[in-house]
């Protein structure tokens, strides 16, 4: 409760602090502080249970330590997000203090989406989710890439909304109780009622266009590519975190008793994201195109977490946003700085700038799941999670040769840092300072700390109830 409150009352204040701050620096310092404040006031909650703010829902929110430790990662990156991409944002437009409050927007409803107890809550948390990220993608009014990006984004964003509507509408149509409470449809463990199996269906269909799983994945690579490179960052890593413990959370509550019958269809689903995410990212030439397309694989993994509904699957996907969502924040602040985005863009780079080389690298080697690092361990409890369900055994195994595909092409680009010649120079200015360079090695070294300790992160979940 506490994250959901400051989260909003400190969007509010970026807002209109826009109006008297004219120095572009100021608002991210401000964005910084306020991060600082709900990370505590979100660990005081999660730590002791007793929020700040005592507001009768309706059990209409839940708090516990699960979705808490969610939230507290949340804001970790989101923190990192701005340490290391926060002057970034500066260069995108003149409204630098308003893109910060659509952040600080964008993250009141991921921590709404991440208590929701209310298939209502759910919906609203969604769209503030995604109405701030329409306006965010095309902020960059002169690029016709952004523009057209947004339009896409709000398009397919309409669509899968109204789907989503119509599958809450059919789920309260369809269960006795006539509940918009998770937990409270009852579906009982014969054969779903066929309205309610509709809805299921729509909001399994809404839920996979948010995390852009295959087949619904087709609007993701064209909206991260014509995003300002920074708030691509944004959307590929926290957001998308959001969308999974969503949809993670939902189909536990409210279809967990029902799950033989619908884990084949996300078996299949969560096959497809797989290879097609993995074999269209080999062929990009384009390293912001590559990881557009390497996260719709990566959501392939975070969608075992669904369709397992276990112990390990919820400590999975709590590993796995924070391993995935640090190393694409790493990566990306380090394309930020490139002058040329293809592949040989980076060629000499370990040369020229060895810090951002060897911090990119081990971002690279957490994203293809190489032990020692956080990336391993995230796709290891995945798998075991898949595997501790016991249905479905070619699925891991088609992971695994899945995993091996994403070996190719992130090697690429660590073999042109270290192996190839640079035609020109990489850097675009002098901006990649002392402050960056230690930064990024902090990053680096949070992503082996967690691969070799995962129980630092994962002993959060046992704090309260």
């Amino acid at each position: 409760m506490n994250a959901i409150i400051l989260t909003a009352i400190w969007g509010v204040i970026m807002m209109f602090g826009g109006v008297f701050i004219k120095n572009k620096s100021v608002p991210k310092y401000i964005a910084i502080i306020g991060l600082v404040v709900i990370f505590i006031a979100n660990g005081f909650e999660l730590k002791t249970g007793a929020p700040f703010f005592m507001i009768d829902v309706k059990d209409m929110v839940v708090t516990n330590s699960f979705n808490l430790t969610f939230i507290a990662i949340a804001t970790g990156c989101s923190l990192l997000f701005f340490l290391l991409s926060g002057r970034d944002i500066e260069k995108v437009g003149a409204h630098v203090s308003e893109y910060f409050a659509l952040i600080f927007f964008v993250l009141c409803g991921v921590c709404l989406a991440a208590t929701f107890n209310t298939l209502l809550i759910l919906f609203i948390g969604i769209e503030i989710i995604s109405i701030p990220l329409y306006i965010l993608t095309g902020s960059d009014k002169r690029n016709l890439k952004s523009n057209e990006a947004a339009l896409k984004y709000f398009l397919m964003g309409a669509f899968s909304t109204g789907l989503m509507l119509m599958g809450i509408a059919f789920i309260f149509g369809g269960n006795a109780n006539g509940s918009f409470f998770i937990n409270n449809i009852h579906i009982g463990l014969g054969k779903m009622p066929v309205l309610i199996a509709a809805g299921m269906i729509l909001l399994l269909i809404s839920m996979s266009f948010k995390v852009s799983a295959v087949p619904f994945h087709f609007w993701a690579p064209d909206v991260y590519d014509g995003s300002p490179t920074v708030f691509t960052s944004f959307m590929a890593t926290i957001v998308k975190a959001a969308g999974f413990f969503a949809f993670l959370r939902l189909f536990e509550n409210a279809f967990g008793s029902v799950q033989p019958q619908w884990q084949t269809l996300v078996a299949v689903i969560t096959a497809a994201t797989l290879f097609i995410g993995n074999i269209t990212a080999v062929f990009q030439q384009s390293v912001k195109r590559m990881l557009a397309y390497s996260s719709i694989a990566q959501a392939g993994f975070m969608l075992f977490a669904v369709f397992a509904l276990n112990d390990k699957a919820s400590e999975g996907v709590i590993l796995y946003t924070a391993g995935y969502s640090i190393a694409t924040i790493g990566l990306f602040a380090v394309l930020i700085k490139m002058k040329d985005y293809t592949i040989d863009g980076f060629n000499g780079l370990g040369k020229s700038q060895p810090v951002l080389a060897l911090s990119a690298t081990i971002f690279l080697l957490s994203l293809t799941g190489i032990p020692l690092t956080v990336g391993f361990q995230s796709k290891f409890y995945m798998l075991l999670a898949a595997a501790q369900n016991g249905h479905h055994t070619w699925l891991i195994i088609f992971a695994v040769l899945c995993a091996a595909i994403s070996a190719y092409y992130y090697f690429k680009i660590i073999q042109a840092m270290y192996f190839k010649e640079p035609e020109a120079e990489v850097i675009i200015d002098g901006e990649v300072n002392n402050t960056f360079k230690f930064l990024l090695i902090i990053t680096a070294l949070l992503i082996m700390v967690l691969g070799i300790f995962p129980d630092v992160l994962l002993n959060w979940i046992h704090f309260i109830a």
